[in-house]
């Protein structure tokens, strides 16, 4: 299939699609606030006391809470430092485009993420990665690259935390979907071209840094928004959306881990988000956005985003080795390891769907 082709099978599928929600996972205020793609979550964006708690989401109960950060704030960045995040992020962010048939009872969604090693490892979140499990259901993944986003890639499932599955179960077809964001992340595997082009004997990327910001740390986020564009601008004119920030609060799971960082109000906190890059000015990848109370303009909203640490914890946790162990291997052997988990989290999830009409 051509690439001028593949453009027009998924704008045709996205047109058909129910109209309901672009995935970050919406904070739970009154009324709908999704559109055709993303996820979003509590805001969390005041500051919390040491020890205080955020409000538990209806879909997962953990604490959120403050992190105390005594260490002093990194200076402002300089154009020469911002200029080169820039480059890196146009380098190695994707958009993550999955369609799904008419009438399936499945939402469309345009997300993003982040390449992680030169092998071809992207990290997203886990409510974007769920798709790729589903195409008994008829849902057709495809990665794209580039200003304007052009099909590229085929990508699998490497690693998706059954845990999170397991706490979100028929968020797939919730026309609101929320939670804090604990376990929502997911690790994909470029398994091939999605044009005649080939691959490329190594891909851009951006390493998952081991040690968290401190508060007021400046970063560039990167993703793939597409809250204001229309679903034919989706298709054939969806650019990325750079934003420089710095981090405003620090938050943990647990007791004293940074686990989430939290930002103020800029672009990036739109649908389409999802699993985007929050870039450090030293070059290591800090966190991946999951959460955003959308309500109002992009000024008045909160983002969040797990953070690269949390994620080498949680991992580890789940799975007894580390994540730097998943990203040395080719990316072959580990597909085929998670193979039998990936047929058991879609036989799961297929619980939770309802059956196409």
């Amino acid at each position: 299939m051509s690439r001028r082709t593949s453009l027009l099978a998924i704008g045709a599928a996205l047109l058909c699609a129910a109209l309901a929600g672009y995935y970050l996972f919406v904070a739970p205020t009154a009324g709908p606030t999704t559109s055709l793609f993303e996820f979003s979550d509590p805001p969390l964006s005041a500051p919390q006391q040491a020890g205080s708690a955020v409000s538990a989401s209806r879909v997962v109960p953990p604490t959120l809470a403050a992190v105390a950060s005594g260490e002093t704030p990194p200076p402002p960045p300089s154009t020469a430092e911002l200029q080169a995040a820039h480059m890196e992020l146009r380098a190695t962010l994707v958009n993550i485009i999955c369609t799904a048939p008419p009438k399936s009872g499945l939402h469309s969604i345009s997300a993003s993420g982040s390449i992680v090693t030169g092998t071809g490892y992207i990290i997203t979140n886990a409510h974007v990665a769920q798709y790729f499990l589903l195409p008994r259901k008829g849902v057709s993944c495809k990665l794209r690259t580039g200003n304007p986003a052009q099909v590229a890639y085929e990508a699998q499932v490497a690693y998706l935390p059954a845990r999170w599955v397991g706490d979100n179960m028929g968020v797939l077809v919730d026309p609101a979907p929320h939670g804090t964001g604990e376990r929502d992340f997911a690790i994909l595997a470029i398994t091939g071209s999605a044009t005649k082009t080939p691959l490329p004997p190594q891909f851009p990327y951006i390493s998952l840094a081991s040690l968290p910001p401190v508060a007021k740390t400046w970063v560039v986020i990167g993703t793939y928004g597409a809250e204001m564009l229309s679903l034919t601008q989706i298709v054939s004119a969806l650019s990325p959306t750079i934003a420089v920030s710095a981090v405003k609060s620090l938050f943990t799971f647990g007791t004293s881990t940074v686990d989430v960082l939290t930002f103020g109000g800029s672009v990036a906190a739109q649908e389409g988000s999802s699993g985007g890059s929050v870039l450090g000015l030293g070059g290591t990848l800090l966190g991946v956005v999951t959460t955003s109370g959308a309500i109002g303009t992009s000024a008045d909203r909160s983002l969040s985003a797990l953070s690269a640490p949390y994620i080498r914890r949680e991992y580890q946790a789940q799975t007894g080795e580390s994540l730097d162990m998943l990203l040395s291997r080719a990316p072959t052997e580990a597909l085929a390891s998670f193979a039998p988990q990936a047929r058991a989290l879609e036989a799961l999830i297929l619980t939770t769907l309802p059956p196409a009409h």
